[in-house]
């Protein structure tokens, strides 16, 4: 379980991007975050991995602090928690392979990994990963010579060589066609379904209504709503421009936000 109470951001330059955010997330559920871009989705899931340090609040993750943790206990809760990217991350000029190993280097000694000098079982665990989303045939190929959809797959399958509880996707798809979104966010279902927690940040609505098990809205780096999927299924326009602002337009397929 994971539990986050009266979390708060402020950036040097006094950006407030988080302002005392609470919420929790059970095991095996899909909670989405959605909000306009700047109200605080990718600080939220960033300080939630220490990939960005909380001004103040707290967040523990199965019984431990993660806002307390440091050294050795960070690194043992990081594994844990896998994280997908945006802009994918990859090091475009190494193979998917080779890309899908750096996953693991929290559990490989650091003189060895330096050199690409993974054990068999190590490699064994990237094949199985690769092999569960689809890309075992592309292992050799650069990463710079994938299709959107692919690098991120590349995403996935090295966030699992973690073997993590909890998943962070920060918003996993911006960057791809609602085709390739929806395979995206199919290959997370499924880990979901496999009991794995996910914790995504999304934009569009429709995609939010078909996967999230359970929402929360951010604005301005505060909850503005909260929702199951049933809810946000007969989201009313005034909760929307809570949301979105009071400019915002829904389109009809739901899938786009505009501003008047």
């Amino acid at each position: 379980m994971l539990i986050v109470e009266n979390l708060t951001k402020i950036y040097p330059d006094g950006t407030k991007a988080l302002d005392n955010v609470s919420f929790t997330v059970e095991d095996g559920e899909f909670l989405i975050v959605i909000g306009l871009s700047g109200s605080g989705k990718s600080t939220l899931l960033r300080c939630i991995n220490r990939l960005v340090d909380p001004t103040a609040g707290r967040i523990v993750w199965n019984g431990k602090d993660v806002t307390a943790a440091a050294g050795q206990e960070l690194r043992l809760i990081r594994r844990e928690i896998g994280m997908i990217f945006q802009h994918f991350n990859l090091v475009r000029r190494l193979s998917v392979e080779k890309n899908v190993l750096t996953g693991r280097l929290g559990y490989t000694k650091p003189s060895l990994a330096l050199f690409g000098r993974f054990p068999p079982e190590t490699r064994d665990l990237a094949r199985q990963a690769m092999a569960r989303v689809g890309i075992a045939e592309l292992a050799q190929k650069r990463a710079d010579e994938l299709s959107g959809g692919q690098q991120q797959r590349v995403g996935i399958a090295r966030a699992l060589m973690q073997e993590p509880n909890m998943i962070l996707a920060d918003e996993p798809v911006s960057a791809l066609d609602p085709v390739l979104a929806h395979n995206i966010l199919q290959h997370l279902e499924r880990l979901n379904q496999e009991g794995m927690t996910i914790l995504c940040s999304l934009h569009y609505l429709d995609l939010v209504q078909r996967y999230a098990s359970r929402v929360i809205g951010l604005r301005e780096g505060r909850v503005v709503y909260r929702g199951t999927r049933e809810e946000i299924r007969r989201m009313t326009d005034e909760e929307f421009q809570n949301i979105y602002g009071e400019e915002a337009v829904r389109i009809e397929t739901g899938r786009s936000i505009s501003g008047g």
